[in-house]
């Protein structure tokens, strides 16, 4: 998926940003597999694109019951995307996008 419409505004990977990835190292087989980017649009507004297996956020119901894997597009806040960024990138790529945080 690259690109969703979501409460009236476009998110489109092809135009944003990709700040940064995560991918969990499992492979497509495990039902915990994920993988994720995060991106910053023009307007600011932070999103995040990813895919995943049916035991991650990105799990979509099955026909006929239970869950199987999918993929979506995310919209964060920015206090959102500051959290995804402190857990999944290094200190330089968080100071990049968001400036020196506090000591």
């Amino acid at each position: 998926m690259t690109k969703a419409i979501i409460n009236g505004k476009m998110y489109n990977t092809e135009t944003a940003t990709e700040i940064a990835n995560y991918w969990n190292g499992l492979g497509n087989g495990d039902f915990n597999n994920m993988d994720e980017s995060l991106y910053k649009k023009k307007t600011g507004e932070f999103f995040l694109c990813g895919e995943g297996g049916p035991l991650t956020k990105y799990r979509e119901e099955a026909f006929g019951g239970g869950f199987c894997g999918g993929s979506r597009i995310i919209p964060l806040t920015v206090d959102e995307a500051k959290k995804w960024c402190e857990q999944y990138c290094d200190a330089d790529t968080y100071i990049q996008t968001f400036g020196e945080p506090e000591e």
